[in-house]
């Protein structure tokens, strides 16, 4: 779902989660691991939980730095670079400017293995910050046609600073990993003006998951809908597909006051308006997974008494399948046509390139890897409901199986329902999450590597 805190978040694809819903609906894990921890990954969990707590203020000053710089996407040079060198320094093979500014590197371990694709996104969103910290952004960047304020509101400075701990984590026990390392560090996650195609699409097509292949591929969000320690999963959908379309009606304008000399288009707007809502609410199977159609602009005319040529609408549909996704794509287009065409008008529907497939965990994978989420020190899985933002990360667990989990951000002891949102110009992150965030990927790589041995 959207918190549009200003004009220009309009451009943004938010990883809101639904905070009433996932706060009542959040179910604790069971507190015993339901199978044994892999025998050959046992001997590094010593090590993960000192390695990441000796470099936390590191993470720490990289997240600072990286959100009082910020770039929007396929403008993170700085921090491109930034993450480039150090991934150069560790000993990680470096491949830059995958789509555009996303940066690959691979990190082989000392015995054979799987390859395990870690991700964290690195843009940052245009909004003006409000939070009252010393490194609070005050960058401002071209984005489309308009200059605006840029702000890393929705967590991915803190995601690229926990992926770049977690490099050094893994580096230093290289000898002792049986299997390989791919970090993908991804520019673009909250889309591109003017429906341009970047992110996870343009890396996977530019090579990001060619030589080696991964065999399973993680990431996770800091979201402010849960508190920091919680590390939110679920099977299956995790978020939505995010779909961008735009409704031309085109009329026949007349004066107002003889309407039957014309075509009235708004009237056929407002009719294809509802007819959109039945779709979701008549002709898809509710029971299986839920849907959201919604108009958010409807422009037509300029005066009165004036029953104009035209309508443009826009707005957004969500999904959970991929099926129902394109069944639902079908049936506006259909619906749309045959409404105008009752009134003897026309419409079309058009929808953007650019649009999201839902994030869908792998479930075995899921049902795998949740021992090693209950292993993380100082940390609570739950499992959390699905949510209706829409992320990119989809793309990468379409090419190998995924698991997609969300870090809680907001302080212990403050009531995260009542949390500003991500996209929030008032978004604050936790930075004692960021430990949390370290040490789940690399409690999730060391044990999928291992239990690859068994």
């Amino acid at each position: 779902m959207s918190h549009r805190i200003r004009p220009a978040a309009r451009l943004c694809l938010p990883i809101v989660l639904a905070v009433s819903s996932l706060c009542a609906s959040a179910q604790e894990a069971p507190v015993a691991a339901t199978s044994p921890a892999p025998a050959a990954a046992v001997p590094l969990y010593p090590l993960i939980a000192e390695r990441s707590k000796a470099i936390e203020q590191k993470v720490i000053d990289w997240r600072r730095d990286i959100h009082q710089h910020p770039e929007l996407g396929n403008q993170e040079k700085r921090t491109a670079a930034l993450v480039a060198a150090h991934l150069k320094a560790l000993g990680y093979e470096v491949r830059e400017g995958v789509a555009v500014t996303g940066v690959v590197a691979t990190l082989r371990g000392a015995r054979p293995g799987p390859v395990v694709a870690l991700r964290a996104d690195m843009d940052a969103l245009p909004v003006k910050e409000q939070v009252d910290v010393p490194f609070a952004s005050k960058a401002r960047a071209q984005w489309g046609f308009a200059n605006v304020d840029v702000m890393h509101a929705c967590g991915h400075d803190g995601h690229v600073a926990i992926l770049m701990g977690v490099a050094e984590v893994l580096a230093s026990m290289k000898a002792q990993l049986p299997g390989t390392v791919k970090l993908i560090f991804q520019p673009a996650e909250e889309k591109l003006p003017n429906a341009e195609i970047g992110g996870a699409r343009r890396m996977l097509a530019e090579g990001a998951f060619d030589a080696p292949v991964p065999d399973a591929v993680f990431g996770l969000h800091l979201v402010s809908a849960l508190n920091t320690g919680q590390i939110g999963y679920k099977p299956g959908p995790i978020t939505a597909s995010s779909d961008t379309f735009k409704v031309s009606v085109k009329g026949s304008q007349t004066h107002g006051s003889q309407p039957w000399s014309g075509v009235d288009p708004i009237v056929l707007g407002s009719q294809i308006v509802l007819g959109f809502q039945t779709i979701a609410s008549r002709q898809v199977n509710v029971t299986k997974e839920p849907s959201v159609l919604s108009v958010g602009t409807f422009n037509a005319g300029t005066r009165y008494n004036i029953i104009p040529d035209a309508v443009e609408m826009s707005g957004t549909l969500r999904t959970y399948d991929n099926e129902m996704r394109q069944f639902i794509i079908k049936r506006m287009g259909e619906t749309a046509s045959h409404i105008a065409q009752s009134g003897g008008g026309t419409a079309e529907v058009r929808f953007e390139a650019d649009g999201y497939a839902p994030t869908v965990n792998d479930a075995a994978l899921t049902a795998k890897m949740v021992p090693s989420l209950q292993r993380v020190p100082g940390a609570q899985p739950i499992v959390i409901p699905k949510g209706t933002g829409g992320e990119d990360f989809s793309f990468f667990a379409q090419k190998a199986p995924g698991l997609f989990v969300m870090i809680g951000a907001t302080p212990v002891g403050r009531d995260a329902s009542k949390a500003e949102p991500n996209h929030s110009p008032r978004f604050f992150v936790d930075e004692a999450s960021l430990l949390v965030g370290v040490r789940t990927l690399s409690q999730l790589t060391v044990d999928y590597m291992a239990g690859a041995q068994r």
